[in-house]
């Protein structure tokens, strides 16, 4: 460690301006007569000067300059490889007086409250403004590395260092899942300055970082207290609900807060950010389409598969930008496609039969709603749904069809069944009246009776069941 003093004659520097006739012997002023004495009866005095501000007076200048001493020493113990000087000029004048009339203790408080060192230290310069300082040049140009390094690697960083050397270096087109860095940039301007400043103002490296990318080395903690909710919290510091959740990670508009918890407030600003520019290449799949041809020759509800669909693949190259880790831009810059996708073609029928029907169930009343669900009730299994108060109560087919049975049935009370002719069959219970006759072809929404309590019944409702290829089924995974 060196440390610079700037000195004049034993370290200070004398005013320029002092009385040049200084003899031996001075006139000394009374009120009494002209009186001339001899040197022998005379005092010096020093009066103390910090940059041209009188400060005080004292009878000897050590005093002074141990305390600048002391000052200097306590710097060589903090500071390590950092060039401390003197940046105030102490300026002694020295007076023959007859009397002593020296402010020793009150010179040296006065210096000991304003006299500070100065060290020589590199500043990271941020669009003109001074932000950081480090005790070299070498250590500035180390934080705005490890700036860098937080968000790619010593490899990657070094290989786009020797890439830059080599003049008009051609790039090779990236191999499938490759990519490389093509540049790395802070998003200001910046650079490194030589500046004297107080010694405490340096900071170490990971400070460095720390205090670039936050905005502050301290982040700012806040205690909950009864009565507490997030939002609020976050309206008195200034902040959105976004940024305080994102302050606190694992914390959520639904978590339970504990009082004396403490969560972080600090809305981070930092300084500056690193943008890195890549490319990257990656295999994607191509999703195959799903294709429908209509068939007039099938019947309206059928359909077939005619080709199986398979996703194709491509090498897609991405050219993105990111910033503080967050991407900010990503455009294509080259696609090859390894395998064209195959699309997956099923055959509709189209063609309307009466008596089939379609595959899909309209709403069998006239509004309503279901008051009771299939599954098990009282002890037994309820094998279908049931629907009550509609608007009107006509009952309705649920689809084309022919009817197989229609009359009475026990508890079913007045029932009709339904075959639609493609493996569906649809039951109507608890009918006051019925309108269609066994072996009628009948049509979606078309009338098939009236809604009543008949049989097993606690109230005017329609029961209604679905069976798929003889196997009962939920009626609501298939009407619509």
């Amino acid at each position: 460690m060196s440390f610079s003093i700037k000195k004049s004659k034993k370290f200070l520097l004398l005013k320029t301006t002092v009385i040049t006739a200084m003899a031996a012997s001075v006139i000394a002023f009374s009120n009494g007569p002209v009186a001339f004495a001899t040197s022998s009866k005379l005092t010096t005095i020093y009066h103390v000067y910090l940059n041209g501000t009188y400060i005080g007076n004292v009878t000897d200048k050590e005093i002074v300059n141990k305390i600048i001493a002391d000052k200097v020493d306590t710097a060589k113990k903090s500071l390590k490889d950092v060039n401390v000087n003197i940046g105030e000029q102490v300026q002694y004048i020295p007076e023959q007086v007859f009397r002593a009339a020296a402010t020793n203790q009150e010179t040296v408080q006065t210096i000991k409250d304003t006299f500070q060192l100065q060290a020589d230290a590199s500043a990271i310069v941020i669009d003109d403004t001074p932000v950081a300082y480090l005790d070299n040049k070498a250590t500035a140009e180390e934080v705005i590395k490890k700036l860098k390094l937080q968000y790619v690697s010593e490899e990657q960083l070094t290989e786009l260092e020797a890439r830059k050397a080599q003049e008009n270096a051609s790039l090779l087109a990236l191999q499938e899942n490759e990519s490389r860095i093509l540049d790395v940039r802070l998003s200001k301007n910046v650079s490194i300055e030589s500046e004297n400043i107080s010694p405490e103002k340096i900071m170490s490296a990971d400070d460095a970082v720390t205090f670039l990318q936050k905005g502050t080395l301290e982040e700012k903690k806040y205690a909950i207290q009864e009565g507490d909710v997030l939002e609020t919290i976050a309206q008195n510091h200034d902040l959105k609900m976004a940024d305080l959740l994102a302050l606190n990670p694992g914390l959520t508009e639904d978590s339970l807060l504990q009082i004396g918890q403490e969560i972080n407030i600090t809305a981070l600003k930092p300084f500056i950010e690193v943008i890195v520019d890549k490319e990257v290449n990656q295999k994607e799949e191509i999703p195959f389409e799903n294709e429908v041809v209509e068939d007039s020759s099938m019947p309206k509800g059928e359909t077939k598969e005619k080709q199986q669909g398979q996703n194709g693949s491509r090498s897609v190259t991405y050219a993105i930008s990111e910033q503080n880790g967050v991407t900010v831009k990503k455009e294509q810059s080259s696609e090859q496609i390894i395998q064209q996708p195959i699309n997956h073609i099923v055959v509709k029928g189209t063609k309307a039969i009466p008596s089939r029907g379609e595959g899909s169930f309209a709403w069998p009343t006239v509004g309503g709603y279901v008051s009771s669900q299939l599954g098990y009730r009282w002890g037994k299994m309820h094998k279908g749904i049931d629907i009550a108060r509609p608007s009107d109560r006509t009952i309705k087919a649920a689809d084309n069809g022919v009817v197989v049975s229609a009359g009475w049935d026990g508890g079913y009370g007045n029932k009709v069944i339904i075959d639609h002719q493609n493996g569906f069959r649809t039951l109507y219970g608890h009918m006051a009246s019925i309108n269609v006759t066994a072996g009628q072809t009948i049509s979606k929404g078309s009338a098939i009776g009236i809604m009543g309590a008949t049989g097993d019944a606690t109230g005017v409702h329609l029961h209604f069941e679905v069976y798929k290829n003889g196997s009962l089924v939920n009626p609501l995974s298939y009407l619509k």
